[in-house]
């Protein structure tokens, strides 16, 4: 998740007022971007060799506009159903607007599925277990509903070894266990974020990994045995290799350092082939790597878009093919663009 022009820092005090207050009284989970580095972040333009090739993105749905309530608007969370209609969050709507949509494909036409009064939803994905839509709450909770918004139910609540989470992305492992990125501790020059395990009842956490600068994207690889993670703090992206269990990381190491200008790393998808979809916070583009850490290609919108737009933060790649469906966002409102992705599309490519 990531921040929006209005407001570029989401401050412990900020966060506290929306959590009382029951609206998200700024955007994103990014760190500070001043004014003057937001006017000069890099439009659509012919990418280097270090950004590997471009891949052009197309409109193919307006979804949201600013709210009066909070001044901007977020989308996050992509997520395709078997009939291959696109849900998605707005991070930023205020209570009785549509905090969970859905976005006919063919169409661009979208509706609300889903609000209550005090979410700020940051991603949503569908459990392999139950096929309900899990939504993350920022301010701690995981929300699960039916596809029609019916019967929601909050799966988990409460503190992780006596910390409260703030929960940003999410992955399922084919048993339907949740793993989460913990924003715990926010502030500049603190390391304090996790990744944790929360086993399918709700009733079990595991921390796997600590110390992380602003954990964000969280991903398994095709094979299941490990996951991508992105610390958004440090623009690097980790491999975390579990064991076979998926209780206990055995080995942890930096595997890519996104080289991004004043950008920085927001949500993390993987498709059927092992690349990584790296999402920017700063800039609507996405990086795309092979396994091996190449940069294979960058994914950009059209020029005469990117002058209204900034965060891409997530990606939804249709199961089996290659239409991939990116949410970005920016003072222009909220925006769905395609492409035409590396590698077929999978679970772990598929909302988070």
């Amino acid at each position: 998740m990531t921040a929006s022009r209005t407001s570029h820092r989401r401050p412990r005090a900020a966060l506290a007022a929306l959590a009382a207050g029951g609206l998200l009284a700024l955007a994103g989970c990014g760190t500070q971007t001043s004014a003057a580095q937001t006017s000069a972040a890099p439009a659509s333009r012919p990418a280097p060799s270090s950004e590997g090739r471009t891949i052009r993105a197309t409109e193919v749905a307006h979804v949201t506009d600013p709210h009066e309530a909070t001044g901007r608007t977020l989308l996050e969370g992509p997520v395709l159903d078997e009939n291959g209609d696109l849900y998605l969050v707005d991070v930023t709507a205020p209570p009785g607007e549509p905090k969970l949509m859905s976005v006919d494909l063919t169409t661009g036409k979208h509706r609300g599925v889903y609000t209550d009064k005090t979410g700020a939803y940051t991603s949503a994905q569908i459990s392999p277990y139950d096929g309900r839509l899990y939504l993350t709450d920022y301010t701690g909770s995981v929300v699960s509903i039916e596809p029609d918004g019916s019967d929601p139910r909050t799966f988990f609540s409460g503190e992780v070894d006596g910390s409260t989470m703030n929960l940003d992305d999410i992955a399922f492992d084919d048993e339907g266990n949740l793993y989460v990125s913990d924003l715990h501790g926010m502030e500049p020059g603190k390391a304090e974020g996790r990744i944790v395990r929360i086993d399918r009842d709700g009733g079990r956490t595991t921390v796997l990994a600590d110390g992380l600068a602003h954990p964000n994207g969280v991903g398994f690889d095709p094979g299941l045995r490990g996951l991508w993670i992105s610390e958004l703090a440090e623009n690097t992206v980790s491999y975390l290799l579990l064991d076979a269990d998926r209780t206990t990381v055995t080995s942890q190491h930096e595997a890519i350092h996104v080289d991004a200008g004043v950008a920085q790393t927001d949500s993390i998808a993987v498709d059927a082939d092992g690349n990584v979809y790296q999402a920017l916070h700063g800039r609507p583009a996405m990086a795309v790597y092979s396994r091996d850490g190449e940069r294979l290609a960058t994914v950009e919108v059209p020029a005469k878009a990117a002058k209204g737009l900034e965060p891409a933060t997530n990606v939804a790649i249709t199961p089996g093919g290659t239409k991939a469906y990116m949410t970005v966002s920016g003072p222009d409102g909220g925006y769905v663009f395609r492409f035409t992705a590396l590698g077929e599309g999978i679970r772990q490519s598929n909302g988070g």
